[in-house]
């Protein structure tokens, strides 16, 4: 395997999480009787770029189809911080009617909505065509496509070059690098910006987010890495952003090389600084996280084992993809979880990949009265359990899987 940016020769794993189906697989009922699809969730680091990967072992045009179950707009959270972006970046670059605001992976027009709402043209691009189609009804114009270098001519060709250039959580989502952000150089207009968020592998690393490893996410990016990406394709950074969302991620914000309208912050500076300090640009810095993540296996699968030896009652919340990591690298079956609750409806009635375990609708929790109910989407755990704070009423109890189990 040859490292997706730099082609280099890989030969440094950096953790192995075995066999695994697609986390966003879902299953339907007749569904599970056939046989599942495994493939090696095993990744490597470059030691020249220190990107860290997994190979495509399922086509990205395979993972991201027509069935695709993933929908943004199901999280309150996550709306908020779409709605907070948009007015920030409307207040600090003055977007306005002439502009144009192309996101990248724009998912049910989660995020467009809030600049139609100021006025402002917007285009997605978006693979899915089932959350491709919720985003029409929105009134958004979507093109069910990936993007790449030759779709960025075609619209560039087209006229209709950007001033806005964004994607959440895509950046780490795509096979071909090169192609994704050489497109971005082609679409982006003289002053146009970029931005991209994506969970920062520092992050990751330090508080052993190993569940959110699985197949859709083809790299796991520093900033470092990413500013050489960048730069690759005549491009240039500029300013950072460090957010809270999914453990800890990065809002990079992007121009091009020859723009010298928007100077380098020194957030940006302090940062990279920060990644040296830490050793992310070292091999030593990568190796013994696999020893965090059997770490918390044993955890969950103990506490599993004490329940089902005591009979209390157990379910989930979040059918999230990292869930999915998490359940199948513990080996967790439908035999101890009794359900897992979601709130998208395209969930609901379906099962989870590997573990078979049903999703349900949140009304299964006050029926069942589970005496623990395990949070998988971790990131917005306090969300849920303001929302889930009834169990209280029974006793029940939450508990927290990563960085290391807790019960709350």
């Amino acid at each position: 395997m040859k490292c997706r940016f730099c082609s280099h020769e890989l030969s440094v794993e950096f953790i192995d999480l075995n066999d695994a189906p697609p986390s966003n697989s879902f299953l339907s009922k007749e569904g599970l009787d056939r046989d599942e699809a495994y493939y090696p969730l095993k990744l490597y680091v470059c030691d020249q770029c220190f990107l860290v990967q997994v190979d495509e072992y399922k086509l990205a045009t395979e993972i991201f189809d027509e069935e695709y179950v993933y929908f943004s707009s199901y999280s309150k959270s996550w709306l908020a911080h779409s709605k907070a972006y948009c007015n920030m970046m409307v207040e600090r670059f003055g977007f306005n009617e002439d502009s144009l605001v192309t996101e990248i992976a724009s998912n049910d027009g989660y995020l467009l909505q809030y600049f139609q709402e100021k006025s402002i043209p917007v285009l997605g691009i978006e693979p899915t065509l089932s959350t491709a189609k919720v985003s029409r009804e929105k009134g958004i114009e979507n093109l069910v496509a990936f993007f790449g270098v030759e779709l960025a001519q075609q619209l560039a060709d087209e006229g209709r070059k950007t001033d806005l250039l964004l994607g959440n959580n895509v950046l780490a989502h795509v096979p071909n690098i090169n192609d994704f952000v050489g497109g971005f150089k082609v679409v982006l207009k003289e002053r146009g910006v970029v931005t991209m968020e994506f969970p920062h592998l520092m992050q990751l690393i330090q508080h052993n987010q190993f569940d959110t490893i699985y197949h859709e996410h083809f790299s796991y990016l520093s900033l470092t890495t990413v500013c050489n990406i960048f730069h690759q394709h005549g491009l240039e950074l500029f300013d950072v952003e460090e957010l809270p969302t999914h453990g800890g991620s990065l809002r990079i914000f992007g121009k091009h090389v020859e723009d010298e309208t928007k100077p380098v912050t020194e957030r940006l500076e302090k940062l990279l600084q920060k990644e040296r300090e830490e050793g992310l640009t070292t091999v030593e810095y990568y190796k013994g996280f696999a020893e965090k993540a059997e770490l918390v296996k044993m955890q969950m699968l103990q506490f599993l084992e004490e329940q089902k030896a005591a009979g209390t009652k157990v379910a989930a919340y979040g059918a999230a993809a990292k869930g999915n990591t998490l359940l199948n690298y513990c080996e967790v079956k439908d035999d101890v979880i009794k359900f897992v609750v979601d709130a998208s409806p395209h969930k609901q009635g379906k099962y989870l990949p590997g573990s078979h375990i049903p999703v349900v609708e949140e009304a299964e929790i006050r029926k069942y009265k589970p005496n623990y109910i395990i949070i998988l989407p971790w990131n917005i755990q306090q969300e849920i359990m303001e929302q889930l704070d009834y169990i209280k009423e029974w006793g029940g109890k939450f508990v927290i899987p990563i960085p290391q189990l807790a019960i709350v």
